[in-house]
């Protein structure tokens, strides 16, 4: 997958991510497309790990799949480490 088309696939599934998640998450699309990356690279890295599936072609359900899955992980955890920089200000 070319590198414009995985931008693409992480800045979608990172707002699919943000969509699946209940509650109110900061960031704006930046913030999105940098999780959505960083996502999909764990959802790639997961499913190639756990299922032999790797991020292959872009129009691949299994890639999207991962790739949400990772974004939804990489959220949860930008939530936790967030949520007290929230609290305080």
């Amino acid at each position: 997958m070319g590198f414009l088309a995985f931008l693409i696939l992480g800045l979608i599934a990172g707002a699919i991510a943000k969509l699946i998640l209940p509650g109110k998450q900061g960031g704006g699309w930046l913030i999105t497309l940098l999780l959505g990356v960083v996502g999909a690279i764990l959802g790639g890295w997961l499913g190639s790990v756990l299922f032999g599936v790797g991020l292959e072609e872009f129009w691949d359900l299994s890639t999207w799949l991962l790739a949400i899955g990772g974004a939804i992980i990489v959220l949860l955890i930008y939530g936790l480490i967030t949520r007290g920089s929230r609290k305080a200000a």
